[in-house]
């Protein structure tokens, strides 16, 4: 099955943190209650700024290892791609 998806949260250290879920409404609500990554205990997330559909956990983990490797400029282009499943992504932050 194909409903895993690979997502990118900006967060308040202006860090970029990638992650996988096959719910990531879900996983974002986990992450900004502070029940997710232990990446979020110095730092809260602020925004889902990216979000890939239709993998399948292998998939999903690959890109998110691709996704990992980028430059932060590289990421940020990835954001405002045709690839972001998000629509209408405007972000300050970046410009």
């Amino acid at each position: 099955m194909c409903d895993w998806g690979v997502y990118i949260i900006y967060c308040s250290d202006e860090s970029l943190y990638t992650g996988i879920s096959n719910d990531v409404e879900k996983r974002y609500a986990q992450h900004v209650a502070q029940k997710g990554a232990k990446y979020f205990r110095g730092r809260k997330p602020e925004k889902l700024v990216y979000l890939e559909e239709g993998h399948n956990r292998s998939s999903a983990t690959k890109r998110e290892i691709e996704i990992k490797k980028l430059s932060r400029d590289n990421k940020k282009q990835l954001i405002f791609s045709h690839r972001n499943q998000i629509q209408n992504i405007e972000f300050d932050v970046f410009v």
